[in-house]
Formats: C-alpha cells, sequence, structure tokens
C-alpha cells in the first residue's frame, strides 16, 4: 500500500465518468498546473520560504461538540506522517508555486476521516456524478484518485477566470527570465574572466581548414589541461603582432538586482527584513496582517466547510487558525502593556508572565484590581442597567426622603464588619499589585540599561533548550 491508498482509501480509484462538469467560464474543464520552474530560482524559493516560516507558527483551534475523534485526532496532527507546522508549511508553498492546493481527507478503510493532507497532482479535472461536482485527480506516477468536490478542500490565490482554481504564476515569467538572464551572464563572465585569450596574425595559411587545423593545433598543444607546454606558451615564427585580449571583469548592475528583487519580494508579499530576519515588531506586525492573517482565514474556512456541515457549523463547530501576536511585540511593549492591564483585572499575574516567556508561578491564577478600578467596578455592579427610568417612582411605598434614618445598632455592626473585610482585601490585592509592579520596574530598569535583551525572555523546554 502507498501513499495514494493511505490518503484516499476506497477512494484511491478513478471515478467511473467521462461526463464533465461544466463551469462558468470555462467550457474545458480539465486543467494542469502551472509548470513554470519558479522554485528553482534561489531568490524566489527564498520568498516563499520566509512566508511559510511565519505560516507555519499558525495554530489550530477547533471549537463545537460535532465530531469528537476527529477532532481530538487534529488536535495532535493532521495526519499521520505530517505535523502541523510542516503541514501548514507545504500548504502556503504549494498555493505560492501552483495558486492552487487540494486538501484532501485522509479515508479509513470504512469511509471514517482520520486527518487531512495536502496533494500536487500532475493535473486535474471536474467530472459529474450523479449531479454532482467530483473531483479526478492524476498524479506523476500515473495513479488516480477521486473524491466529491465538497469533501475536497482548495486554497486559491490569484483566482480569476476559473470558479474553482487559482489562475498560476504567468505574470511571474518575465521576471524570471530576467533572474536567468543575470545568473547566466555572471557564469559566463566568471569562465571568460578565467580563460587566457589573445590575437595574432599569420600569412602562411590560404585555405581556411588550414587556419582553423593551425588554431586547434595550437591549442591543443598549448591551452588545455593535458598540454605539455609546461606552463610555457611558445609562438611559432609564423606568427606575429601577437597581442592578449583584455578581459573585463563583469559585475551586476545594482539598480538591476534592486529592480529584480523589488519585484519578486512585491509579488510575494514579502521584503528584505523579512528574509533575513531583521524585521522589528512594527514590521512583523505589518506582515502579520498583510500575509498571514489572509492566509489564516481562507484555510479556517476550507478545513471548516470540508470537516463540517452546515448544520454543525451553525451549532459553532469550526477550525480556527490563530497566532500569538503578541510574540511579534519588542519587550519594551511587552513590558508597557503588562504594566497597563494587570492592575486593571484585565490580565491575571501568570497571563503577564507568560507575556514575558516566565514560567507561571503557584496560586497566580488570580486576578489584581487596583483599588479604584474595584471599587468603581463594584459600583457598576450596584446598579444595574435594568432598573427602569431613573425619574419612574413607586406609588406603593411612601416617600421617606425627609426623614431621618433608623438607628440599629447591629446593622450598623453589620455594615463595620463588612467594611473591615473589605478593606482587608483591598490590602491584600494592593500588596500583590505592588510586588508585580516591583517586578516589572525591575525588568524595565534592565532592558534600559542594556542589562536585558530579547533573548533573556526567550522560554526554555524541559530539556533546556530554547523555544
Amino acid at each position: 500500500m502507498g501513499l495514494l491508498e493511505k490518503i484516499f482509501g476506497p477512494r484511491a480509484k478513478d471515478v467511473q465518468s467521462t461526463q464533465r462538469w461544466v463551469a462558468l467560464n470555462y467550457s474545458d474543464s480539465a486543467f494542469r498546473p502551472w509548470s513554470g520552474d519558479a522554485y528553482e530560482s534561489d531568490l524566489v524559493r527564498a520568498a516563499v520560504d520566509a512566508r511559510a516560516r511565519h505560516i507555519s507558527k499558525l495554530s489550530p483551534v477547533l471549537t463545537g461538540s460535532a465530531n469528537q475523534t476527529l477532532q481530538k485526532k487534529l488536535m495532535m496532527r493532521p495526519n499521520s506522517w505530517q505535523t502541523w507546522s510542516q503541514f501548514l508549511y507545504r500548504v502556503s508553498v504549494v498555493v505560492d508555486m501552483q495558486c492552487t492546493a487540494f486538501i484532501v481527507p485522509v479515508y479509513s478503510p470504512t469511509y471514517d476521516i482520520l486527518g487531512i493532507a495536502v496533494t500536487i497532482p500532475s493535473d486535474f479535472e471536474l467530472v459529474e456524478v450523479q449531479g454532482r461536482p467530483w473531483l479526478r485527480l492524476r498524479f506523476a506516477n500515473g495513479s488516480v484518485a477521486s473524491d466529491e468536490l465538497s469533501n475536497v478542500g482548495i486554497m486559491t490565490k490569484f483566482q480569476y477566470l476559473s470558479d474553482y482554481f487559482g489562475t498560476g504564476n504567468t505574470a511571474l515569467e518575465s521576471t524570471l527570465e530576467l533572474i536567468d538572464i543575470q545568473r547566466q551572464g555572471i557564469q559566463e563572465a566568471a569562465k571568460n574572466f578565467s580563460s587566457y585569450q589573445f590575437m595574432a596574425q599569420t600569412n602562411n595559411f590560404v585555405k581556411p581548414e588550414d587556419l582553423a587545423n593551425e588554431r586547434q593545433r595550437f591549442t591543443r598543444e598549448n591551452l588545455q589541461k593535458d598540454a605539455h607546454g609546461g606552463g610555457l606558451l611558445l609562438f611559432p615564427n609564423t606568427y606575429k603582432d601577437v597581442k592578449e585580449l583584455a578581459q573585463r571583469q563583469y559585475s551586476v548592475n545594482a539598480d538591476q538586482q534592486r529592480t529584480i528583487e523589488s519585484r519578486v519580494y512585491a509579488y510575494f508579499g514579502v521584503n528584505e527584513k523579512i528574509l533575513s530576519n531583521s524585521a522589528n515588531a512594527d514590521d512583523l506586525d505589518a506582515f502579520y496582517e498583510g500575509a498571514v492573517e489572509p492566509f489564516a482565514i481562507q484555510l479556517a474556512d476550507v478545513l471548516t466547510n470540508m470537516l463540517f456541515s452546515q448544520q454543525e457549523q451553525a451549532r459553532g463547530n469550526r477550525i480556527q487558525l490563530s497566532a500569538d501576536r503578541l510574540a511579534y511585540m519588542s519587550t519594551q511593549n511587552k513590558i508597557s502593556l503588562v504594566q497597563q492591564m494587570s492592575d486593571r483585572g484585565e490580565l491575571t499575574q501568570n497571563e503577564a508572565r507568560r507575556i514575558l516567556n516566565l514560567p507561571d508561578l503557584p496560586g497566580g491564577n488570580a486576578t489584581i484590581i487596583r483599588g479604584e478600578y474595584y471599587v468603581q467596578q463594584y459600583d457598576e455592579d450596584m446598579n444595574p442597567m435594568d432598573m427602569g427610568d431613573e425619574d419612574e417612582i413607586d406609588i406603593d411605598e411612601p416617600d421617606r426622603s425627609g426623614e431621618d434614618p433608623v438607628d440599629d445598632p447591629d446593622l450598623d455592626s453589620e455594615y463595620k464588619e463588612d467594611d473591615e473585610e473589605l478593606d482587608t482585601m483591598n490590602d491584600r490585592l494592593q500588596e500583590q499589585l505592588d510586588d508585580l509592579q516591583d517586578e516589572m520596574k525591575e525588568i524595565l530598569d534592565r532592558g534600559t540599561d542594556g542589562e536585558l535583551t530579547d533573548d533573556d525572555f526567550k522560554e526554555e523546554d524541559d530539556d533546556g533548550t530554547a523555544d
């Protein structure tokens, strides 16, 4: 059994249909992936790799209660031979190179879905089976598999003419030609610069073939690797006016090189900082919003439609791909965020430490709120919004606004005990808040003095290696 049978299970065979499914914009529903060799270009491969590396850091989040068995498997890995990081990396590369990526279910012999996998067919077509569209995939080894189109997830890029698939990277061909011409020019210049060339005049040859034979003889005996000249070049007396041809060293035009690189960067949505891993927090945040987040949204929708029916989706079942955007922040911004959010009760102590890549503390899951924010929240809780119009007066209750309050010693004692308990709680919370602020101030001072860098916040695994 091969990988085809492992993925498609009982459907690892061609569906019996000769009727093609007709789309709106194409009368011919047979397609072939773009055959350009863009991935062989080092510049293109670097740009594609940069996108895929960042996309591979996404994390799947499954919500809902449908098909718990499948959800547990997908939370661990997408299939039995790939991790989520490897799966996301490959999907990104295939989408960038082919503009269409097919994500198919991994079936068991009983048609149960065990996982998902991405495939790269040599060609594919839509066929009609009992009035429904099916996708027929042919692979480079000659094998064929088919599945109903609704079971297959299709990731697209540059989708324009086709109703189902991406357009392709034909727009990149002119840039690839420039890259290839520049590469060949550099190679030929290196070869010519390392060779010895000269010109000479001779008058002893009448026939052109005799002159050609003399040229070959001289080259064979003096310039070839197996020549026995001992490194000494001797000219016969039949040669005169011997002159060496000066070699001009070839150098790449800097403006042309930048133009080619900028065209590739713009095409794949990256820049030099992303490729060289020198981008700051603002650069990474912009790259996330422009490249990573759109990919995550499309893939999440594709996987959700693959694995859950409309009824299951209506009940809240779906797959999302999330990224910890706080990881893109600088150390200074992380500390500022923790200081602003912790004292308002928006972050627990452990949540604040996780942002700084610090380990959790026992009992650190409590919310710490400064006194003024706690009192404000207390007042809001004591004044619900559904009390009605403030001008409305209950006629069943007598108006005692002008009466003195009733003296009740027991009631006063109860209020006093509550006030003391509330003051004790506020003091305890204030002490915890002061401890956390002192710790944050110490970290901030160390970072300002240059003693603390982003590397100090890298979390270490159990084996001591950095994560």
